[in-house]
């Protein structure tokens, strides 16, 4: 672990102040018993970064840093480090043979959206507070049973118990893709058949739901000329990113740096 001092990181004889790595510390978090763990995370990359602009000074590169939004341009130390990058890293576009193998041994990430209809009822609760949730979870499971013995009461129910606006549509959500709803709700979703209604309550950060999917329609094969160019595209951004690691490992492996460790992987 890292002791902070005034200047506990030095990179190749170049100290680099605290302040540096107080500065990189809001872009990493740590587990709450191991609050020092943001702090190396933090000491790595300022170290690498200082690595890189080490490297980019000894080459003599220059660059004109680049408008990277609307009124947001980079530093002169962003411009340097692209430039090195650009220079150090010539990644070659993916075949065509290369990509069709890929989209042949991983078919099933390439589908349209799995579609559902569904319609539900709410019975709303904060679910950090204990006796609402609870409330609401009686309420949830008193309609439950009653549509045990009369699924065709759905509607009616809705209308009459829910806690959300699709009540006046009978608990209909109209079309759903994923994404749409919170995760516990798309995962119970996902578990139902057509007409099926969840067995008990699911719990949301907007209280309890009971779920009828009324229709499902799963996700069909993508023809491989209609992913080609995104597959080539994450081929390429794949290599890049592998061989900026090993440029990266390499000027770490022969940097001497103290008050920080890297792993040996």
């Amino acid at each position: 672990m890292i002791a902070p001092t005034s200047s506990c990181l030095v990179v190749n004889g170049q100290a680099v102040p605290q302040a540096v790595i107080a500065a990189e510390l809001q872009n990493h978090a740590a587990p709450k018993d191991n609050p020092t763990l943001a702090w190396q995370q933090a000491a790595q990359a300022v170290a690498i970064r200082t690595l890189l602009l080490q490297e980019a000074q000894s080459q003599g590169l220059k660059a004109e840093p680049c408008e990277i939004a609307p009124g947001q341009w980079e530093t002169q130390d962003e411009a340097l480090l692209r430039r090195l990058l650009e220079d150090a890293i010539i990644v070659e576009p993916p075949s065509d043979e290369a990509v069709r193998a890929y989209y042949q041994q991983h078919a099933a990430q390439f589908c349209s959206p799995s579609l559902w209809q569904a319609s539900h009822i709410l019975c709303a609760c904060g679910p950090q507070d204990p006796e609402a949730r609870q409330m609401a979870l009686d309420k949830a499971n008193q309609l439950l049973a009653k549509l045990r013995d009369q699924p065709r009461e759905f509607e009616a129910l809705a209308r009459a118990h829910s806690d959300c606006s699709s009540k006046s549509a009978g608990g209909g959500l109209g079309q759903l893709r994923p994404g749409d709803t919170v995760p516990e709700f798309e995962a119970a979703m996902r578990r139902l058949g057509e007409g099926e209604i969840s067995a008990k309550p699911v719990l949301t950060r907007f209280g309890w739901h009971i779920i009828r999917v009324d229709a499902r329609a799963s996700g069909k094969p993508l023809p491989f000329e209609a992913v080609k160019a995104q597959i080539a595209e994450a081929m390429e951004k794949a290599a890049w990113a592998r061989r900026a690691r090993a440029f990266t490992a390499d000027l770490v492996t022969s940097a001497t740096i103290e008050g920080v460790t890297f792993s040996a992987h």
